[in-house]
C-alpha cells in the first residue's frame, strides 16, 4: 500500500518513487515465476488527475523456472511496465473493475501481479534453439549434438515384420507383365 496523501485532490501533482519490495506468493505459473520474498525493484510515477491517481511504472522481477524442452534451470530478470488509474470513490467512474483508492492508500500488488503473469513466456526455454531431450534415453541433446540411436522398430508394427514380401524376383516387370 502506498500513501498518496501529498497528491490527493491536486490534479497535476506528481511523485516519483523507487522501491524494493518482497515478492508475494504465487507470482507466476507452475513452470516459471518469481520466488516468494525475492526483491521486486519498482520505479513508480504517481500522478494526481481529476478522477483519482494514475500510477505507472516499471517492475524489475527475478524469474526462476525450468526449460520446457530440456528441464535445465533458468534464471533471468524481466522488466514489466504497468499503469492503473485509482479512482476516488466519488469520482463518478462507473467501471466495476476500476481500482479504487482506500482512503489515502493505493494497492499496487494486483496491478503488478497481472502485468508480470501476462508478460511471462508461455513455454520458457533455456535458449531459443534448445533441442530438448532424446525421446529414447532422455539425454540432453544440447550436451551431445551427435547423439544417435540405432533404428528401432516400433513395437506396435513388430507383428507385421514377418509378412514382408521379397520382391527381388519381380524386378523389371511392369503391370502389363503380370503372369496371371
Amino acid at each position: 500500500m502506498l500513501d498518496i496523501r501529498e497528491l490527493s485532490r491536486r490534479p497535476g501533482a506528481q511523485r516519483k518513487l523507487q522501491l524494493s519490495v518482497p515478492a508475494p506468493t504465487d507470482l507466476g505459473t507452475d513452470v516459471f515465476g518469481v520466488p516468494e520474498g525475492s526483491a521486486l525493484d519498482l520505479r513508480i510515477r504517481l500522478e494526481s488527475v481529476v478522477e483519482g491517481v494514475l500510477a505507472s511504472g516499471v517492475a524489475r522481477v527475478p524469474l526462476v523456472g525450468e526449460c520446457v524442452r530440456c528441464l535445465e534451470p533458468i534464471e533471468q530478470a524481466l522488466d514489466v511496465d504497468f499503469q492503473e488509474l485509482y479512482a476516488y470513490p466519488e469520482s463518478g467512474v462507473e467501471d466495476d473493475e476500476a481500482s479504487r483508492l482506500e482512503g489515502d492508500l493505493l494497492d499496487l500488488e494486483p496491478v503488478i501481479r497481472d502485468a508480470v503473469v501476462l508478460a511471462l513466456p508461455f513455454q520458457p526455454v533455456c535458449m531459443d534453439d534448445c533441442p530438448g531431450l532424446c525421446q529414447i534415453c532422455g539425454a540432453r541433446l544440447a550436451d551431445d549434438p551427435d547423439h544417435r540411436h540405432e533404428a528401432q522398430m516400433d513395437p506396435r508394427w513388430a507383428a507385421l515384420a514377418g509378412l514382408a514380401v521379397d520382391d527381388s524376383d519381380d524386378e523389371g516387370r511392369g503391370p502389363s507383365d503380370d503372369p496371371r
